[in-house]
């Protein structure tokens, strides 16, 4: 059985085709890559497995069941987590805070529960607070705990980002160009958390990124994608020496 299972995905936006008639199967534990040149519909995908577009047609199969048209809190309790290619980390809130809200649609208290704060609010509370720390202990953040990301170096934000996509403990986890704004040491480093996230996390990764030192480091196979449609698909070595491939990126005169 296949982890997530797509079949015929296609959407539109207006008269626009933003993804045809694309198909993927992930299995557990593999480390697959999307990629293609901008604009070419990789970011679509991955919003609409995410819950943020419903499908113009086909079907988003985890684990057998559909969850087209999930919303995306939704598709995240269902063990599906994502980074997004611009951070996303509430800037004003702390670091630990904002591990601990990733996981307050777990807790089974009560709203009047929070008002009074109850016995059961303040266990379930301290419990998740010393969970989050022990989670960014394991990716070496506990330092920046009290701090706000804002205020961070933009390399540790991804980091924290990662931590905290990682903390609802997914089954798949999907990264939107990880890499971007990274510098060359920051992407060396990005390249070795990644290697250790698969070591140490049950975890499919999904990546979309353009630095194709990222992709060809990590990844199992790789699919690519152009004018929202597939164009290739194979391993690193067969992408990389693919000229269907190197057109779609540098155009008619590079082959």
């Amino acid at each position: 059985m296949s982890l997530l299972d797509i079949v015929s995905l296609t959407h539109r936006f207006g008269g626009l085709t933003a993804v045809d008639d694309f198909n993927e199967k992930l299995g557990y534990k593999e480390t697959v890559g999307l990629i293609g040149p901008n604009g070419a519909g990789k970011t679509t995908v991955f919003n609409l497995v995410s819950g943020f577009y419903v499908p113009s047609e086909g079907d988003i199969l985890l684990e057998e069941h559909r969850i087209n048209g999930l919303k995306p809190h939704k598709v995240a309790a269902r063990k599906v987590s994502r980074t997004f290619q611009n951070i996303r980390l509430w800037p004003d809130m702390s670091v630990l805070d904002n591990l601990m809200i990733a996981n307050h649609d777990a807790l089974e208290y009560t709203w009047p529960e929070v008002f009074f704060r109850s016995s059961r609010y303040k266990d379930a509370e301290k419990t998740l607070r010393e969970e989050s720390m022990e989670h960014l202990r394991a990716f070496s953040l506990e330092r920046f705990a009290g701090e706000r990301p804002k205020n961070l170096p933009y390399g540790v934000q991804r980091k924290v980002e990662l931590a905290r996509a990682l903390s609802i403990g997914p089954k798949l986890l999907m990264l939107d160009e990880p890499a971007a704004g990274l510098n060359s040491a920051d992407v060396k480093d990005l390249i070795g958390l990644v290697e250790w996230i698969r070591e140490n996390f049950e975890v499919t990764i999904w990546m979309i990124e353009h630095q194709m030192d990222v992709v060809m480091s990590l990844c199992d196979r790789i699919k690519v994608i152009d004018f929202g449609a597939v164009i290739a698909e194979g391993t690193p070595a067969e992408i990389q020496n693919s000229p269907v491939v190197i057109k779609a990126y540098l155009g008619d005169g590079a082959i």
